[in-house]
């Protein structure tokens, strides 16, 4: 091979070195600049920069060995290869920079109040006041997720009103229509948990009542670990882990698996959208920097989007489609709190002390495992474990009779009305 062709196919190795290493050396310098900074600017001039200076001396080095740098003529053609790799670098920064699809928020409806807690929490609530004789309990349901609230007064809520109760839900921090932190990392296990403690002192309640669903069961059994003289009966409906380090990610369960093509084809779409992939993986470097590139109501509208295509995954075959609302979805509530709970130490062995009346219900098409769900009738001292037949995860969306007169059994001290399975 002569001594030409020897420089040609060395320098076309490195033109083509040149064009990989440019926007790779450039996704590498953005995130690795996210160890020290979460300035976006600064994240993306590290990142062109850091691939601009490898691309430079590369494609000079091929120039060269063309000889292209002695020939005029072909001076052009240099230009436009060094423009080419460049443009490689500036597309992946502006595909990652351009802005996702968000919603105006809308007017809070009718009946929506807020707490001002001590906590730092503006929280959103509804209530609905108890009628005819008032008991000094109230019921408090908590909403799943984390960072998935519901609107309005939720199933049986209006029922157990009309039984004498004073009846709250709520919107966790970081989601719906409550508080979002600027900090992100404020979102753990021990702030929702402080939240609905000075929610109960607020509402000047010596003890309450939980209603926890999914997420929100397992936030009730967190509360109760911490104050449990203060509950005076739990219900848990398709409650989530109650260890996170015993199930963590989707160990305790995968709710995709019926998705329909359509929907399932969406999802990919949405999972794979750059800028979302960026901050879930800033996430894991400089959750600062995640916020900072990626604000709230971008990642909340994503997370809406996402909800929308799983919403009738989590039922049994040939369930009606659900009913979607418009409550805002928390993300980062959701990503930091998740992160936290799988970090925290085992509740049961305080679980176990406690002697509050508890009440477990497991839809029988629930994509929760069994052995999750049962964790809690083995931990919680005399609980009672019922599953109800022709539900999912949403036992009050897909059951709600059933559902509305178990809760009203257990808290009304009548014996559980049969025909639940």
């Amino acid at each position: 091979m002569s001594r030409i062709l020897l420089r040609r196919v060395a320098g076309g190795a490195l033109l083509f070195l040149a064009l990989w290493l440019t926007p790779a050396v450039a996704v590498a310098g953005f995130f690795a600049a996210a160890f020290v900074t979460a300035a976006v600017p600064v994240l993306v001039v590290v990142g062109l920069l850091g691939g601009a200076l490898p691309g430079g001396l590369l494609g000079r080095a091929a120039f060269a060995l063309f000889g292209l740098d002695r020939r005029p003529a072909l001076r052009a053609s240099a230009f436009l290869t060094a423009g080419l790799t460049a443009a490689v670098a500036v597309l992946a920064a502006v595909t990652v920079l351009d802005p996702l699809p968000t919603t105006t928020a809308a007017p809070a409806p009718p009946g929506v109040r807020f707490w001002d807690l001590p906590t730092g929490s503006r929280i959103a609530y509804v209530h609905a006041p108890a009628t005819g004789k008032a008991r000094a309990t109230p019921v408090i349901f908590l909403h799943g997720g984390p960072g998935t609230p519901g609107e309005g007064v939720p199933t049986g809520g209006r029922e157990l009103a009309a039984d004498g109760f004073d009846v709250y839900s709520y919107d966790q921090l970081g989601a719906g229509r409550s508080t979002r932190l600027r900090d992100i990392t404020g979102y753990t296990v021990a702030r929702q948990v402080a939240d609905l403690e000075a929610i109960r002192r607020t509402l000047g309640a010596d003890r309450i009542i939980l209603v926890g669903q999914s997420w929100g069961g397992s936030l009730t059994a967190q509360y109760l670990a911490a104050h449990g003289e203060h509950v005076a009966k739990a219900v848990f409906t398709s409650p989530g882990a109650l260890w996170g380090r015993q199930y963590p990610g989707a160990k305790a369960g995968e709710p995709w698996h019926r998705l329909s093509p359509a929907h399932k084809a969406r999802l990919d779409r949405l999972n794979s959208t750059p800028r979302i992939i960026a901050a879930s993986l800033l996430l894991r470097i400089n959750p600062g920097a995640a916020h900072a590139l990626v604000g709230d109501r971008e990642v909340d509208h994503w997370m809406h989007e996402v909800a929308l295509q799983g919403k009738d995954s989590t039922s049994c075959e040939g369930a009606p489609p659900t009913m979607a609302h418009d409550n805002p979805q928390g993300f980062y509530s959701n990503q930091m709190t998740v992160k936290d709970f799988e970090k925290l130490p085992d509740p049961r062995p305080r679980l176990r002390t406690l002697r509050v009346p508890s009440l477990i219900m497991r839809g029988e098409c629930d994509f929760i495992k069994p052995a999750v769900t049962a964790e809690y009738q083995h931990t919680l001292a005399g609980s009672e474990l019922v599953t109800v037949k022709g539900a999912g995860h949403s036992i009050s969306g897909e059951q709600p009779r059933r559902y509305t007169a178990l809760l009203r059994a257990f808290l009304l001290d009548q014996s559980l009305p049969t025909g639940t399975g």
